[in-house]
C-alpha cells in the first residue's frame, strides 16, 4: 500500500518491515493485522488491515461495513510503545537495541536543521541503530 500523508510518502513495497501482529481471528469479521515498518528516512510507520468489524473497517455504503486498511505514520515513541504492546523482547531490541536499565541516560531536546535531522535518520537507518545511538557514535569522533 502506498499513502501520501502530509507531504510524505509512506508504501509498504519500499519501507522495510520491522514487526508484526495480529489478533489471530483471520477470516472473520474481527481480524485485525498490523505492520510496523521503517521508512529509509529512519521514520516509522504503521499499516493495518481487518474485516468489517475491526478498527480498519471502511463505510461501504449506509450501515453497511467492509474491510479496510490504512497507514499511521508514528513518532519513535509511538514505535516503541507499539512494539513494547504487540512484539516479544528480542524482536524489540532487534528494533531499538539492547534495553538498558541504567540511570545514566536522559532525555534532552535539541533544535536542529532539517537536513541535520535527516542525514542523523539516514544514519540510523543505514546502521540500524537509534537516532540517540548515531548522536553518541558521532560524539565520539568529536
Amino acid at each position: 500500500m502506498k499513502k501520501i500523508i502530509n507531504g510524505k510518502r509512506y508504501d509498504t513495497d519500499t519501507a522495510r518491515k520491522m514487526g508484526e501482529w495480529d489478533n489471530g481471528q483471520r477470516g472473520s469479521f474481527g481480524y485485525c493485522s498490523e505492520t510496523l515498518y521503517r521508512k529509509n528516512t529512519g521514520e516509522f510507520f504503521l499499516h493495518g488491515e481487518g474485516g468489517a468489524n475491526s478498527r480498519y473497517a471502511k463505510r461501504i455504503e449506509s450501515n453497511c461495513w467492509g474491510s479496510g486498511e490504512a497507514i499511521t505514520p508514528l513518532t519513535l515513541q509511538e514505535a516503541q510503545k507499539w512494539a513494547e504492546d504487540n512484539l516479544n523482547g528480542d524482536e524489540y531490541e532487534a528494533i531499538f537495541g539492547v534495553v538498558e536499565e541504567t540511570e545514566t541516560k536522559r532525555t534532552a531536546t535539541f533544535s536542529l536543521s532539517e537536513a541535520a535531522i535527516d542525514k542523523i535518520a539516514r544514519l540510523a537507518a543505514e546502521k540500524e541503530i537509534s537516532k540517540s545511538e548515531v548522536i553518541e557514535w558521532l560524539l565520539t569522533l568529536a
